[in-house]
């Protein structure tokens, strides 16, 4: 036979006609270069600013109101709370409501008036060791440039040479900056978002493919049943790899693991079972495998960029926190980490506990929705 041009213009417009029809596939095969586009150039920030931090005055003196005001008018620093109370302030640190913690102590401004040096307390927390390191640098140069107005006439000596005060830095949590100890455990979530959602997404489109989707609709069974029936057994597969996580965090990275592993195991069922109705909500919809899979990368995606897992949280625009704040993973990865590294408990989880409740029940809602009892 020989070549014939006309016979390849034939198959090429076939193929374009195809394609156009599958508009879901040609929507993933636009949406996912732009999305990635959005979020690399405008929400990833190697060098977050705006940083919350709460501020615990012990000296309510001028040269403390200084630190104060040079912190806030920092770009790396956003004053969320003041305080004369630092346990309340560190109770802040521990519930992930701010990132660092400012001390000046009492008689701060008398001790510099006397020459005496005296400490400047900050506190951060380092289980993302990427977060705040920018900020703990630039702290020192913004605290000596905030008392140079104050430091005048007879205190004119003090601004020269080293700082009039001690600056002193406690990294909390991971003292060491072992990044393992952040990367390691978020690993968990990601992990299990992606296999958790892709076996789900695949439960009824492999049912269509095989031609077996007819007698699954034949089965005496309501939508929750056979939605029970298809995510159950994904649950201990879930449970297993888990368990194998953890364990490798333990005795290959060494990651400690201070709180409770019991509420952690608690933790875990709820998002495992949140990633599996994501994955069966997308599997009423696609079509066909491919269009699954698909579907599955663009949901993974903001769940690995958007959560806090490869980049600071804190660091992020607004309107991309706000997307965050809705994925299952922001809110695993910071109880996760909270227990492990914080030794959080139920009373310091639960501002992120419950959104995964509600993210499983809304995920399940829309699954049943959209479930099809014919085969057109």
């Amino acid at each position: 036979m020989n070549f014939s041009p006309r016979r390849i213009w034939a198959i090429l417009v076939k193929e374009i006609l195809q394609m156009r029809r599958d508009r879901l596939t040609l929507a993933m095969i636009l949406g996912v270069p732009l999305m990635q586009l959005f979020l690399f150039g405008f929400a990833i920030n190697l060098n977050p600013h705006d940083l919350p931090a709460a501020i615990a005055i012990n000296d309510p003196g001028p040269l403390a109101r200084s630190i104060v005001a040079g912190l806030a008018n920092s770009s790396y620093f956003k004053i969320v709370e003041q305080t004369n109370d630092p346990a309340h302030a560190r109770r802040l640190l521990q519930e992930g409501k701010v990132l660092f913690v400012v001390e000046i102590p009492p008689n701060f401004s008398r001790d510099i008036v006397r020459g005496e040096h005296p400490d400047l307390l900050i506190e951060a927390d380092a289980t993302d060791p990427a977060a705040g390191s920018f900020a703990i640098a630039a702290f020192n140069q913004l605290a000596v440039t905030a008392l140079r107005d104050d430091l005048v006439g007879p205190l004119a000596s003090r601004a020269q040479g080293p700082p009039p005060f001690n600056p002193v830095q406690h990294l909390l949590y991971n003292p060491e900056s072992n990044t393992q100890y952040n990367v390691v455990p978020g690993l968990l979530a990601v992990i299990l978002t992606m296999t958790m959602v892709l076996m789900t997404c695949l439960a009824l489109t492999r049912e269509r493919e095989r031609g077996t989707y007819e007698n699954l609709l034949a089965m005496p069974a309501t939508p929750l049943e056979i939605m029970i029936g298809k995510i159950a057994p994904n649950v201990l597969v879930g449970a297993v790899q888990s368990a194998i996580i953890l364990l490798m965090a333990r005795f290959v990275f060494h990651v400690p693991m201070i709180g409770s592993l019991l509420l952690l195991a608690g933790a875990l069922a709820v998002y495992v079972v949140a990633n599996l109705a994501v994955g069966y909500t997308f599997s009423t919809i696609a079509e066909n495998q491919l269009q699954a899979m698909q579907m599955t990368m663009f949901f993974l995606l903001p769940a690995i960029l958007l959560s806090g897992f490869a980049f600071p949280f804190m660091g992020m625009p607004a309107w991309a926190r706000v997307i965050g704040e809705m994925l299952p993973a922001t809110h695993f990865l910071r109880i996760v980490r909270g227990i492990l590294l914080k030794d959080n408990g139920m009373p310091e989880i639960w501002q992120d506990l419950w959104p995964l409740f509600l993210f499983t029940f809304v995920a399940g809602s829309l699954a049943l929705l959209r479930f099809r009892r014919t085969l057109d």
